[in-house]
């Protein structure tokens, strides 16, 4: 069965930095787009980043880009999420998700449980 299984997140001051992982199995990793999409408390989700099959094509949300990068190892059926300069309204459950394009959109069909991502000082 597919399962999407993340980590990295914690507890962070503004202006520090993260990396998230999310670990693939159950399906074949390298021909899908994979993003993240993260939800904060008493919001809904928010689509952050997406990522093509090869990882040559990578988008973000206005709010994270240039500070947040996308990567993925398909050897290692891993999706990773580098985060810097992180900034208090960053703080959400971060999910990685296994994503089919729908012309310009995205749509998802198996998530993680996600991991905690708190900017505090």
């Amino acid at each position: 069965q597919v399962q999407l299984v993340e980590s990295g997140g914690g507890l962070v001051q503004p202006g520090g930095s993260l990396r998230l992982s999310c670990v693939a199995s159950g399906f074949t990793f390298s021909s899908y787009y994979m993003s993240w999409v993260r939800q904060a408390p008493g919001k809904g989700p928010e689509w952050v980043s997406a990522i093509n099959t090869g990882g040559s094509i990578t988008r973000y949300a206005d709010s994270v880009k240039g500070r947040f990068t996308i990567s993925r190892d398909n050897a290692k059926n891993t999706l990773y999420l580098q985060m810097n300069s992180l900034k208090p309204e960053d703080t959400a459950l971060y999910y990685c998700a296994r994503t089919i394009r729908d012309g310009s959109a995205y749509e998802y069909d198996y998530w993680g449980q996600g991991t905690q991502v708190t900017v505090s000082s």
